[in-house]
């Protein structure tokens, strides 16, 4: 049976996706919710939030991503950072997920990714799980419900986690898989419940698309000044170095908390919500996404929670270090409206420095930032992979390789060119350790981060008198009104000043044999950069 609404030309079976049991189409929240409760998926939360867990994956499987190779990408397509897969294989995996989806109920949900309409994609996700539909309608946009009736997808997503793949079958890795078919418009996915793997299939999908038009797609969280567009500012940045929670400034308008785009026309959010990590969430430091957890159909992910009580505990990390909650982006009191934004003014590329060797904060050149870019330095937080359990310092391509279908000069080109058109400021900023490497330092206090970044975001640190980074060559602050100068000095906060020179020449050494595979594709100045 069919329940929900849809375009009577555009069902399932219309697409020979047939056989199967009952097919809700685009519920909204409150009879989704009533479905995955149904179904016994979760449980029923203070406020009415959703607890739910992901099983035994709770991050993403980025060694399972997988690109079919058709004649249409095979030239475009960065093949050593994407694992290949053959159009034979993906038949076999697209036949088999069909047989196995025969008689089940399905969820489908009819969404948007992007708040432009110019550059904007229409995505079809099709779940097995009720609250994955739940988790998607937050975090893609939802058309209004009159729009609905003609909607017909660019691309279509079906996640089934109770399939297992069949890596001689399918020419895949394991029995966990997510396949990106360009040629077909459809991506499949299977064998894990963690619904991240949902909204970054989306987002690779856009980061190939775009920079066809134009569009500069960025992993990163973005704001504006109150009622003042033309003052935006992106945060680049991995999962856990602060893009959700530096973003959500009670000064500022958030654009949105992961994914945007830099058009000719400005900034624009990919997305309809956010998806903020909740592990050490204090109402204190964070009240508005403190506040999020207990409203209505966010969905909160593997959080320990009293049984009697449903209080969540937000520092117990024994399912995982990746909890999160999702909710959408009208519950952050000063989202945009709109989701768009000027040119943005000031660019900041997040670091978290497990060495302890970078400053707070530092300026960069247009070659330095292209540089550092490309560089992608940071740590993987623990649990935003499977098997990460603390800090691993780690170079990620354009703050995102995971999410990079195409090689990163196509991604730092178009950012390089930006910037010179549009003079942005840039800054790289260092939320990770001070005052000794992870297990012997601490992290750099938020406060200090915050105070930095207002300094920069209002003109202000401009002003200020800069030293120049014996170690990276860039310009950083000698003092800032609010922050312990102490700080602005990493190897002053050291209790022995000659391991931080170690520690500061080790990770030279990494930054410059990592970048060792960029220099046949850049200019000298960027090159003259990777050399301080």
């Amino acid at each position: 049976m069919t329940f929900g609404r849809v375009n009577p030309r555009n069902r399932l079976e219309d697409h020979g996706i047939e056989g199967l049991g009952n097919v809700y189409y685009n519920l909204l929240e409150p009879a989704v919710m009533e479905q995955a409760l149904k179904r016994e998926e979760g449980k029923l939360g203070l406020g009415g939030a959703f607890l739910v867990s992901t099983g035994k994956f709770t991050g993403r499987s980025p060694l399972d991503k997988h690109v079919v190779k058709t004649d249409d990408v095979v030239d475009t397509i960065w093949w050593d950072n994407n694992r290949a897969m053959s159009p034979e294989g993906f038949d076999n995996l697209y036949q088999d997920m069909l047989a196995h989806m025969k008689g089940r109920d399905y969820f489908v949900q009819d969404l948007v990714g992007g708040s432009d309409p110019a550059y904007s994609i229409d995505v079809r996700m099709v779940t097995e799980l009720a609250w994955h539909g739940l988790f998607i309608r937050h975090m893609l946009r939802r058309p209004e419900r009159d729009a609905l009736d003609d909607f017909k997808q660019d691309f279509t997503v079906i996640n089934c986690p109770s399939f297992q793949a069949d890596p001689a079958r399918h020419n895949c890795r394991s029995e966990t898989v997510i396949a990106m078919n360009f040629e077909r418009k459809m991506i499949l996915i299977g064998g894990t419940e963690y619904a991240g793997e949902n909204k970054k299939s989306v987002f690779t999908l856009l980061n190939y698309l775009l920079p066809d038009n134009g569009v500069m797609p960025m992993h990163c969280s973005a704001n504006h000044a109150i009622n003042n567009p033309v003052d935006t500012a992106v945060f680049f940045g991995l999962s856990g170095t602060g893009k959700t929670t530096l973003s959500a400034s009670p000064d500022r308008e958030l654009i949105g908390d992961d994914e945007h785009g830099w058009s000719d026309r400005g900034t624009f959010n990919f997305e309809g919500g956010c998806y903020a990590k909740t592990i050490n969430l204090s109402e204190e430091a964070e009240p508005e996404i403190y506040a999020t957890t207990h409203k209505f159909g966010t969905v909160i992910e593997n959080m320990v929670f009293d049984e009697d009580t449903l209080e969540l505990d937000f520092e117990d990390d024994s399912l995982t270090a990746n909890m999160r909650c999702a909710y959408p982006l009208d519950y952050i009191s000063n989202a945009s409206t709109s989701s768009l934004g000027g040119h943005p003014k000031n660019i900041i590329m997040l670091t978290c420095d497990a060495f302890g060797v970078l400053p707070p904060i530092a300026r960069l050149t247009p070659a330095q930032a292209m540089y550092h870019f490309l560089s992608g330095f940071t740590s993987k937080v623990a649990g935003t992979e499977r098997g990460v359990t603390e800090p691993q310092p780690t170079f990620s391509t354009c703050f995102g390789a995971p999410f990079m279908p195409r090689r990163p000069e196509v991604y730092g080109n178009l950012l390089r060119e930006k910037i010179a058109k549009h003079g942005a400021t840039c800054w790289l900023v260092n939320t990770g350790w001070t005052g000794g490497a992870y297990g012997t330092g601490s992290r750099m206090p938020i406060r200090a981060t915050r105070a930095l970044l207002d300094s920069a975001l209002s003109g202000q640190l401009a002003e200020a008198n800069f030293r120049k980074d014996p170690n990276f060559g860039f310009s950083v602050p000698t003092s800032v009104p609010g922050v312990a100068e102490v700080l602005l000095d990493p190897r002053r906060t050291w209790e022995n000043p000659a391991e931080y020179d170690g520690q500061a020449q080790k990770l030279v050494q990494m930054f410059a044999d990592n970048f060792e595979q960029y220099v046949p594709y850049i200019d000298e100045d960027v090159k003259a950069a990777a050399l301080g």
